[in-house]
């Protein structure tokens, strides 16, 4: 590419959340109606992210209305959408998701991403001082004295 294109696509790169396939998204889109904007929101499954990160990059949403599937493809980096944003992740094998148009029940159903939760680590812990353990001192039983023995 010449540095002329180059300069335009970095020019017109929006910046995205990470998005793939299998992430649940909501597409906010610029709708034009006469002389009014409004914003429109297609909520759906990404089933495919095609032709890379750059300008010309595309993500295919699917949503199923009242049990008819409807799918659109959306240019990522398009001046007409508002916002993507991610709802939630799933764990999927697959770069492309089109057997999601013919599977039904629980094949049609994916799993959930298992997000780590992370435990912040004590403050001594972080800064690499090793903390004694406080010790808990138990009160010891005064010993029994031996009678005194008479003679």
């Amino acid at each position: 590419m010449t540095t002329l294109t180059k300069a335009f696509d970095q020019e017109h790169l929006k910046q995205m959340p990470d998005i793939r396939p299998g992430d649940t998204v909501k597409v906010h889109q610029k709708i034009k109606e006469g002389d009014k904007e409004r914003i429109q929101i297609f909520q759906g499954i990404v089933i495919a992210r095609k032709h890379g990160k750059g300008i010309s990059s595309t993500i295919t949403v699917r949503k199923v209305v009242e049990g008819v599937g409807v799918e659109r493809i959306f240019p990522v980096h398009s001046p007409s959408l508002e916002k993507i944003e991610v709802v939630k992740s799933a764990s999927v094998r697959r770069s492309k998701l089109y057997y999601l148009r013919t599977a039904k029940g629980a094949k049609g159903k994916l799993k959930n991403k298992d997000l780590a939760v992370a435990i912040a680590p004590a403050s001594d812990e972080i800064s690499g001082e090793a903390k004694p353990e406080p010790v808990a001192e138990t009160p010891k039983a005064p010993a029994a004295e031996e009678p005194k023995e008479t003679k």
